[in-house]
């Protein structure tokens, strides 16, 4: 009896009711992927800016948010910390999110500015390395090729070579070459211009006021330990934190200070109740069905324990069975999703890992409500 396949002919007895398990779970599974997806592009897409500067330390201010509410600080102490042994240098970044003209649709739209003194490159981007020299000529900035919206255009005229043309607050600037960073939530692109070009744009902001310090260090010199010494002998006006720290701050304000990653989180809480339920009411259904069967079997000599391990094989094969297709629906939908937003939404194996053994779990705990019945059953009571 051990040697028959039982939880695998219970489960493809009936196919309608197969075909509608697997749709069930591969429709929680989309859902899992979908808002652990959309969670991770979130706070990867927020944090693209922050990982490629170039820069061992970061100087904020103490009431920093995000990239975008960068609270300024003064300059004079990117000169405090360069007169401490071990620091290299000490560069300003000037960072502001305004709407500009689209040059090609001429609507207006969100981008987030970035500024920095072109003798030497902030980011560790080639495409901002190779235009440096451009960037020092007036109202010239570089734009963003991964910045979401109709920019095809543009994008192409600039591979090119040409110089594209258009407005930010009345001001006409030029686009004089690209880089890749790519869109986020807080900004549909980035522009990324001179120091100077970028207080001709935003004439309310101060030379003397900046948004962030880039802190390089001398080789072989320790960042955490610096980052301490800093710390220690600045004014509690500024914040010494390394790249990483930088990062998580930006994803901290998305996770804590924001609905959406809650959102995303519940989200994938729900995907898995909805899965749980109709697994349960798949094998709640197969359990009442075939009680008789159960009770018999119970009659013959066999324990609760090996027909309670038949449900849960049922369990187990159905969410392998819902699994496959949810994961091939979710993979095409990252694709399509990416290709509209160009937010960095990729299947990764650990995410796969991750719904793998919730899909799991949510079967192994619906077959183990299911199973009351089946503990009840009594042989006395069916024949």
């Amino acid at each position: 009896m051990r040697k028959i396949p039982l939880a695998w002919l219970q489960v493809s007895r009936d196919r309608n009711r197969l075909i509608v398990a697997m749709a069930g779970i591969a429709f929680a599974d989309i859902l899992m992927f979908m808002q652990l997806g959309f969670r991770t592009a979130l706070y990867d897409s927020n944090t693209q800016v922050h990982r490629s500067l170039r820069a061992d330390l970061v100087l904020v201010s103490p009431l920093a948010r995000n990239i975008v509410s960068m609270t300024d600080f003064p300059r004079r102490r990117l000169y405090q910390a360069k007169s401490f042994g071990g620091v290299q240098s000490a560069d300003a970044l000037y960072a502001d999110s305004r709407e500009w003209k689209n040059p090609d649709t001429r609507h207006n739209e969100g981008i987030l500015f970035l500024g920095f003194n072109p003798e030497k490159s902030a980011f560790n981007l080639p495409g901002v390395d190779r235009n440096l020299d451009k960037l020092k000529m007036p109202d010239t900035v570089l734009f963003d090729e991964g910045s979401r919206g109709k920019y095809e255009a543009t994008i192409a005229a600039l591979q090119a070579g040409q110089v594209v043309p258009t407005e930010m607050r009345s001001r006409k600037i030029k686009l004089a070459g690209l880089f890749m960073v790519g869109a986020s939530f807080a900004a549909d692109g980035n522009v990324i211009t001179s120091d100077q070009n970028f207080l001709r744009l935003f004439p309310e902001r101060q030379q003397s006021e900046v948004s962030a310090g880039l802190i390089t260090l001398e080789p072989g010199v320790d960042p955490v330990q610096m980052q301490q010494v800093l710390q220690a002998n600045l004014p509690n006006d500024v914040k010494v934190m390394t790249l990483a720290e930088f990062a998580e701050l930006e994803k901290t304000y998305w996770q804590n200070n924001t609905p959406i990653g809650f959102i995303f989180s519940l989200g994938t809480v729900i995907g898995f109740i909805v899965g749980a339920v109709i697994v349960y009411q798949i094998l709640s259904s197969d359990v009442a069905e075939h009680l008789p069967e159960y009770a018999t079997l119970k009659a013959m000599g066999y324990g609760d324990r090996y027909l309670l391990s038949v449900v849960f094989q049922e369990a187990l094969i159905l969410a392998i069975l819902g699994f496959i297709p949810g994961l091939g629906i979710s993979t095409g939908l990252y694709a399509l999703t990416r290709g509209a937003t160009n937010l960095p939404l990729f299947m990764t194996l650990t995410r796969v890992a991750t719904v793998f053994m919730l899909t799991i779990g949510m079967c192994l705990l619906s077959g183990a409500i299911a199973t009351r019945k089946l503990r009840s059953a009594d042989p006395a009571d069916i024949f």
